[in-house]
């Protein structure tokens, strides 16, 4: 009986709170710095806001800039005995533009989602996380969101460097008016996530080209397993969360949502696989140096049209870095290129050019001038 009202009163003890190990002093020394830090963040803001009324500029251009600067102040105030590294540093400094920016830019930036997709942290890289973002389900549905202002900047992707050219994309530009003002390039890293074990996966899902970047690896670590086309990597990672002995073919940011086993990391079939997105929108960027433009054109159906075009841009002097002919829709045996050239279109050389060329093509649209992106 004894023993039975010791543990009842034992029971009815009020438990005591852990005892703090903290110097509160030096707590509140750290509370005074972060309150510091929101202060200067707030003032950053508004000085933001100043600059912008003096000098106005959009996103696209202020978040290349900041990304600039960024990466020079960084580079200037490393140091050995640093504690934070200097990818941290960048990661501060382009979160804090970000929350700048967005505060003066309130419209939403459309890209081809869901959530934690590969077009979405392309997003990130360009925009930062604090801007406001709008999934949706095509690039198509990027394209229109721009074009009726429900967007203040939409993002595609435009190539990658295993499987080429994103044909949804470059069909868009053959039927809207679209101005491109940027570019980012990702490197994409496929990892294969699930709860299940790996000797037990026996079906692998992914979005199409996400498999077929991952196909060598695939087809060596698990033959037997079925592979299922999903619209999404995100989507994927739904599923393999859902079923068992299902895998995904997703980035680790989508595994994370989705609380799967990392299984095996980096399976991509090409280990410098990336993929450039183009940032669509309203902004004309001035030149900084290191710029490229965008062009479409038609060529007159007359032998030699391609080559003398070509020709057009060797006598400028003009390097080509990306070309594609692409199939006009509903039209047989007629096509349109798509060319970049490193420059910008107000540089004379460059205007020379696309002045010439208008003379000898059906059709050119100059889609855009922008910054190189930096890898």
């Amino acid at each position: 009986m004894a023993k039975s009202n010791q543990r009842s009163a034992a029971k009815q003890k009020t438990p005591q709170p852990p005892q703090s190990s903290h110097n509160p002093s030096l707590q509140d020394d750290l509370d005074s710095l972060d309150r510091e830090l929101l202060r200067l963040v707030e003032q950053r803001c508004e000085l933001v806001r100043e600059v912008a009324a003096s000098a106005p500029s959009g996103i696209a251009a202020g978040m290349h800039d900041a990304a600039k600067r960024a990466r020079e102040l960084v580079a200037k105030s490393e140091s050995a005995a640093d504690h934070v590294s200097g990818d941290a540093k960048l990661a501060l400094l382009r979160h804090v533009a970000s929350i700048g920016l967005a505060n003066m830019h309130r419209m939403r930036v459309a890209y081809l989602g869901p959530q934690y997709s590969y077009t979405h942290l392309a997003a990130i890289k360009y925009f930062g996380d604090a801007a406001a973002f709008a999934p949706v389900a095509s690039i198509a549905a990027v394209f229109e969101a721009v074009m009726r202002n429900e967007a203040i900047a939409g993002l595609v992707p435009i190539e990658n460097s295993t499987d080429g050219r994103i044909v949804d994309t470059l069909s868009m530009f053959i039927r809207r008016t679209m101005h491109v003002c940027g570019e980012v390039v990702l490197p994409i890293h496929h990892n294969l996530l699930s709860r299940t074990p790996r000797e037990r996966i026996v079906e692998v899902y992914s979005k199409p080209q996400a498999l077929s970047q991952c196909r060598t690896w695939l087809a060596n670590n698990l033959p037997n397993a079925q592979l299922i086309d999903m619209s999404s990597t995100t989507a994927a990672a739904q599923i393999a969360a859902e079923k068992p002995g299902a895998a995904a073919v997703a980035g680790i940011e989508a595994g994370r949502e989705y609380s799967l086993d990392l299984i095996d990391a980096n399976i991509e079939d090409n280990p410098n696989n990336f993929t450039r997105f183009a940032i669509l929108g309203r902004e004309q960027l001035a030149p900084t140096g290191d710029d490229k433009t965008a062009i479409m054109f038609q060529v007159n159906h007359q032998p030699g049209a391609l080559a003398d075009s070509m020709t057009i841009f060797k006598k400028a002097n003009l390097n080509l870095t990306f070309i594609e002919s692409f199939p006009i829709p509903e039209r047989v045996n007629e096509y349109v290129f798509f060319i970049e050239l490193a420059g910008h279109q107000d540089n004379a050389n460059v205007a020379a050019a696309i002045a010439t060329l208008s003379k000898r093509s059906q059709r050119v649209d100059v889609l855009g001038s922008y910054p190189r992106a930096v890898v």
